[in-house]
């Protein structure tokens, strides 16, 4: 009988197989210094993997899928053969955000591919360190590998057609997984526009994590979904986020839950707000 692996692994876990001959551990860190904070300090064996050149096919205009389209099949082929995964491969990976910059994604895209062997650590590389993981600063290189077989995403997703013609319908659930400022359009640090699709409802992501930066328990994340999904089925729930990446939380953690992942709108804001859509604003909200 085959037992599905637990889409979180925690540091304990991990340091117990640490030495498996196929083990691969990535950071997915994002963020301007991604690069440079994994060059100071990193879990040992870890690779990096580049949100924007690993883990998207970013374009010079964002309104066409956001500002992190999905890559085709052969980029993500060459990047995961880079990596040195392979079909057989334990992938592991953390991000320095709780999952949500960019270990969630990365997460997906696997599992979206058909590799069901990859988990996400809990809590990322603090809570690692306080376990005993050893970390590094040197470049760690990848063992020479073909490039990983990919085919079409298997994952349920959604574009920004679909989610204009459901995003009022009483029988679908578009959420929208920013924090409530940013859905508010009170503030927006990254896309031109601040505000959120109408009829989107906010559960922002960070909810699904204790005040330690941890997975609160499956129990809990299933009490919360369906709680939120109602009778709703996930094959008319939409998920996004800014750029189709923190979306991705949701989706590990209502796997976690034992849930059945919803879809992804991976152009998110980032692609509705540059396409002249309707939007509900600040200044609108009220109206």
């Amino acid at each position: 009988m085959n037992i599905k692996l637990s889409p979180i692994i925690s540091a304990k876990e991990l340091l117990a197989i640490y030495q498996n001959d196929n083990l691969v551990i990535v950071d997915a860190s994002g963020g301007p210094k991604a690069r440079e904070n994994y060059s100071t300090k990193h879990l040992d064996k870890a690779l990096f993997a580049d949100i924007n050149k690993e883990l998207a096919n970013v374009k010079p205009n964002a309104a066409e899928g956001g500002r992190h389209p999905l890559p085709t099949a052969e980029q993500f082929s060459q990047a995961l053969g880079r990596l040195g995964i392979t079909p057989g491969s334990h992938v592991v990976v953390y991000d320095d955000m709780g999952g949500a910059n960019a270990a969630a994604r990365l997460w997906w895209m696997l599992r979206a591919i058909g590799h069901s062997k990859v988990q996400v650590l809990d809590g990322g590389l603090l809570v690692a360190e306080k376990a005993g993981l050893v970390t590094s600063s040197k470049m760690e290189i990848p063992g020479k590998v073909a490039p990983y077989p990919v085919g079409m995403w298997q994952l349920p997703q959604a574009d920004m057609q679909e989610v204009e013609k459901v995003a009022k319908d009483k029988n679908h659930i578009v959420i929208d997984v920013r924090d409530a400022k940013r859905y508010a359009g009170l503030t927006e640090p990254i896309d031109l526009i601040a505000g959120h699709i109408p009829g989107a409802v906010n559960v922002p992501f960070s909810d699904n994590l204790t005040n330690e930066g941890l997975f609160k328990s499956p129990n809990e994340l299933k009490d919360k979904y369906q709680a939120v999904f109602g009778n709703t089925p996930a094959h008319r729930v939409i998920v996004h986020c800014g750029s189709g990446v923190t979306a991705c939380h949701l989706l590990l953690a209502a796997d976690y839950a034992g849930l059945e992942i919803p879809k992804l709108y991976v152009g998110s804001w980032s692609e509705w707000s540059r396409n002249n859509k309707e939007m509900v604003t600040a200044d609108t909200a009220g109206n």
